[in-house]
């Protein structure tokens, strides 16, 4: 769902606070359920995470993630969020560690939900999900949660400016280059390699990389925006987010 906001292009989907606030604020159960599907999609990863860093095997963390967002939906938990007390990572991993408190409320996690089409870790493969696990081996439950949130954020900068470079036409030059940008798994071919494939001098290259990097990071900031009560404090959670990422 594409939508024009406050402070964004049209190829921004509005998340974390402000779909917390939409699901909480209307009466539709169907627009509710679309706004935390949503958020589901997006964030089930560091939710995960934490879970196989407190020692759940593959399917009761993979239970335990579908419990809690389910519950998160319909126990209308969400409601209580409230954007001005703090950063949309920080109040759902208090969610996530209340909802683990109490054990009742995930006993039967795969008996509900059957209705809320999040993306399930049925769709990552098994070795895809220990890949994941594995590289945080040194790391604790909470430590991985924020490496993984960082992870989350970035790729979905990525992905919203590979997705506006693909409207633009300019599709074939984004994959070429999102290399330079910093993205995972992608090699970084020589700009005179990239040169010869597309056509393109190699100075209309570099000023074409200064683009997308000026434009990622006016993402990635708006991404962030969204995560946090406030504008000042923005800042302050991409130094976070960049501190997670150097460990």
């Amino acid at each position: 769902r594409l939508r024009r906001g406050r402070g964004t292009s049209a190829g921004f989907a509005s998340t974390s606070w402000t779909l917390i606030l939409e699901a909480g604020g209307t009466e539709s159960s169907d627009q509710t359920r679309d706004a935390l599907t949503q958020l589901c999609s997006i964030y089930w990863r560091p939710v995960y995470l934490f879970l196989r860093r407190r020692d759940y095997n593959w399917h009761d963390a993979e239970d335990l993630t579908q419990g809690f967002l389910v519950d998160l939906i319909e126990t209308r938990f969400h409601i209580h969020a409230d954007p001005d007390k703090g950063r949309f990572r920080s109040f759902l991993l208090g969610a996530l560690k209340n909802f683990l408190a109490n054990r009742k409320d995930y006993e039967h996690a795969q008996k509900r939900g059957r209705d809320v089409n999040f993306v399930p870790l049925t769709e990552v493969s098994e070795q895809e999900v220990n890949e994941m696990v594995a590289r945080y081996y040194r790391w604790n439950a909470e430590e991985s949660y924020e490496r993984e949130w960082a992870v989350v954020v970035l790729r979905r900068a990525i992905t919203l400016l590979d997705e506006e470079c693909r409207l633009a036409g300019k599709n074939q030059l984004f994959h070429a280059l999102k290399g330079y940008l910093g993205a995972e798994g992608i090699d970084v071919l020589p700009y005179e390699e990239i040169s010869r494939q597309l056509s393109r001098s190699v100075v209309a290259l570099r000023k074409d990389v200064s683009r997308f990097r000026q434009r990622y990071r006016s993402i990635l900031r708006e991404e962030v925006r969204q995560t946090v009560a406030s504008e000042n404090e923005v800042d302050a959670e991409l130094r976070h987010l960049c501190a997670v990422m150097a460990r």
